[in-house]
């Protein structure tokens, strides 16, 4: 394949990072489009993929921001969604497309390549309806559309493959919506990610929509089921026509990890069967396609292995912290209260920093772990994201990770700094902040109260922080 210079969104992203060395590895030459380039790592990549990699800064939502984007490119992948991020995405997604189309328009590219959800079902969800609005958005272009249009995608770290860990894995006994009666054609990871760079430079696709899926046409009950039996549990579930789509969106929102604002949108989609309609890609791009449990085998296999790419986690809720969440790496110090403790140790000073990168998720938080879950839990009550988000990998962390209730703002390994933001329900903001000097590890918990609210609010809560707060700072350095 000819080598070309392609403009990649949504490149940290959940469908992104996973693309992006695929890319690199075919020795394309890629433009990462990117909100802020801080959350971009270079050190993931060799020295010799460095070479053909470029970030830019732009926001799709500010056409202003584009002016200094590359126009000499040869195709574009379109991977920018806003369904987790905000209950607004349609207008969003609406304007980022537009704004896409003004830029696409002004540039050598010949291709666009969509990936968009099946647009089947002739009473579309808004979510799938967004999808089909920017197809006809992109289409508008003069570079030629290929989209390719997916069900549930399954894959570590995807929205789909977790909710369906968290169901299986919490519930022995499911008490489950008649939605679970629907039917999907679930796709793995791996084989979207061999279509999307299957359709580069094909002209057959261009002007053209394609559905992709596994060999596997099931109902979510099914896919519940094939789960417990991968895993080797027994488990039972009986529909009841009684949840309504809210009820539903809160059942969804309280077992699993997935956000409120997500848990809407899911199951008003899952009202929609997602079949696919016709097979014509595999004619154009044949891919050896997974079934539905040799995929959540290999699913499993990377999880195990912490080989976890990528998460939809990892995409940032603006009703917590904005787009531009990296600002807040500096640390107010007024009008704020602290609780800081040090300790000295005397072992190595790799192994503290190993320490507090495992902190969370399935390690837990060193003291107190119960404590943890219980202001998770009350989170949750308040329309939070709880404690049940976890974390990518379980030993490594970086900027934009999510981390149960915290996001990750600074992650330098090195130096033995981490510092966290908190996107709890909270009357103000906070910050948690790890820093080793020498044999000294500094942990800090920073809070900016918003009114009487919050300073009634931090004093409530200090006597936790005198139980919690000197025992993990103790067992950071003794584990």
């Amino acid at each position: 394949m000819k080598a070309l210079t392609i403009l990649l969104t949504g490149s940290t992203g959940y469908i992104g990072r996973r693309l992006l060395p695929v890319l690199l590895e075919q020795g394309h030459r890629v433009i990462c489009l990117v909100r802020d380039k801080r959350r971009f790592d270079f050190e993931d990549f060799t020295e010799a993929h460095q070479k053909n990699l470029s970030v830019y800064e732009a926001d799709l939502n500010k056409p202003e921001s584009l002016h200094t984007l590359p126009k000499d490119i040869d195709l574009a992948y379109y991977l920018v969604h806003s369904m987790s991020t905000s209950e607004n995405f349609l207008v969003l997604e609406q304007k980022s497309a537009e704004t896409f189309v003004g830029y696409i328009n002004q540039t050598t590219a010949k291709q666009i390549v969509y990936l968009s959800g099946i647009v089947n079902d002739p009473s579309l969800s808004k979510h799938l309806s967004s999808r089909k609005n920017v197809e006809d958005i992109l289409g508008q272009s003069a570079a030629k559309l290929t989209v390719l249009r997916a069900a549930i995608i399954i894959g570590s770290g995807s929205a789909s493959f977790e909710i369906i860990r968290d169901l299986v894995e919490k519930l022995p006994v499911m008490i489950a919506p008649k939605w679970l009666k629907s039917r999907c054609q679930p796709i793995g990871i791996r084989n979207v990610i061999e279509y999307l760079i299957g359709v580069i430079s094909k002209e057959e696709t261009y002007n053209q929509s394609f559905d992709i899926g596994g060999p596997d046409i099931l109902t979510y009950k099914e896919m519940l089921m094939g789960y417990a039996r991968v895993r080797g549990l027994k488990r039972w579930i009986i529909p009841v026509p009684v949840l309504s789509p809210q009820l539903s969106s809160h059942w969804l929102y309280f077992v699993t990890s997935t956000s409120f604002t997500l848990a809407k949108s899911l199951v008003s989609s899952l009202k929609n069967e997602v079949i696919c309609s016709d097979n014509r890609i595999q004619k154009i791009v044949p891919v050896k396609l997974l079934n539905y449990e040799e995929t959540l085998r290999l699913t499993l296999d990377r999880i195990q292995q912490r080989l976890v790419i990528s998460s939809w986690k990892d995409a940032v809720p603006t009703d917590a912290i904005d787009q531009n969440f990296l600002n807040y790496v500096e640390v107010p110090t007024f009008g704020c209260f602290n609780d800081t403790r040090t300790i000295t140790f005397n072992r190595p000073k790799e192994d503290v920093i190993e320490n507090i990168w495992r902190i969370g998720g399935d390690q837990g938080w060193y003291y107190g772990n119960w404590m943890w879950r219980i202001r998770g839990f009350i989170d949750k009550l308040f329309g939070g994201v709880g404690l049940r988000r976890g974390r990518r990998n379980a030993t490594d962390l970086k900027a934009g990770d999510a981390l149960d209730f915290w996001r990750v703002l600074l992650a330098d390994k090195k130096n033995g700094r981490l510092l966290l933001y908190a996107e709890m329900k909270l009357p103000g903001e906070a910050w948690l902040e790890f820093k080793i000097h020498s044999n000294t590890l500094i942990q800090t918990a920073t809070f900016r109260p918003l009114g009487l609210w919050g300073r009634i609010y931090w004093y409530s809560v200090l006597p936790f922080h005198g139980l919690i707060f000197p025992g993990m700072i103790r067992n950071i350095v003794r584990v």
